[in-house]
């Protein structure tokens, strides 16, 4: 049965193993695990959910953003954000790289047992933060940062809670659980990876960074 390690990725930490710049990556927090790797990136600056898989389709399935898998993020933006920006950012915002697709937006109260982040983040005493929570369905770079810009409320802190059905719940920062899990109804097309084909799920799973 396949097995998900669900990860709270701490505030600059690289979603992978190693680093030729000495930044602190997972081989921090997570012990050796052999056949497991990342599935789906997180940003360095953002903290939250990360999932890492030793199952090569369930891998492919989760990172691979053709599958609309539902992503959570809680952000904390500056400025006391609009009912206008809301809607704005739940209807699609028009980036450099195209318009982003229909969102689940809704400004929220600070999440319920927020860690605190290291370092904090900058705060201007003349300027209020807001919270909202962001549920998207695609992953381009960088994009809740970029929504948030162009509705005029720069995002000062990123947390992702969920990927689909899997979440944060109560880890900390730096802490992870392993679970097993039952592998999904995957939809059928030609770029799906075959998983009788170990030499198409490597070479993905290489990709993806593997567990040192």
């Amino acid at each position: 049965m396949p097995s998900i390690i669900l990860f709270n990725k701490p505030f600059q930490v690289l979603s992978q193993f190693t680093d030729e710049n000495n930044r602190t990556t997972l081989k921090e927090f997570i012990p050796d695990k052999p056949g497991f790797y990342v599935a789906g990136r997180l940003d360095f600056d953002s903290e939250g959910l990360l999932l890492l898989t030793n199952h090569g389709p369930l891998q492919h399935y989760i990172a691979h953003p053709k599958f609309d898998k539902k992503k959570t993020y809680w952000v904390q933006v500056e400025g006391e954000i609009t009912p206008e920006a809301i809607k704005k950012l739940a209807s699609g915002v028009t980036l450099k790289d195209g318009t982003t697709k229909p969102t689940i937006a809704k400004r929220i109260d600070t999440p319920p047992e927020l860690w605190p982040r290291t370092p904090p983040i900058r705060e201007r005493q003349s300027i209020p933060t807001s919270w909202l929570s962001l549920t998207l369905t695609e992953g381009k770079n960088r994009q809740v940062r970029r929504m948030t810009a162009a509705v005029g409320f720069p995002t000062l802190r990123l947390i992702r809670g969920n990927i689909d059905n899997w979440g944060i719940d109560d880890l900390k920062p730096g802490e992870f659980r392993q679970i097993e899990v039952s592998m999904p109804d995957i939809p059928k097309t030609r770029k799906n990876i075959n998983p009788k084909d170990p030499k198409k799920a490597n070479h993905k799973q290489r990709r993806q960074g593997k567990v040192q």
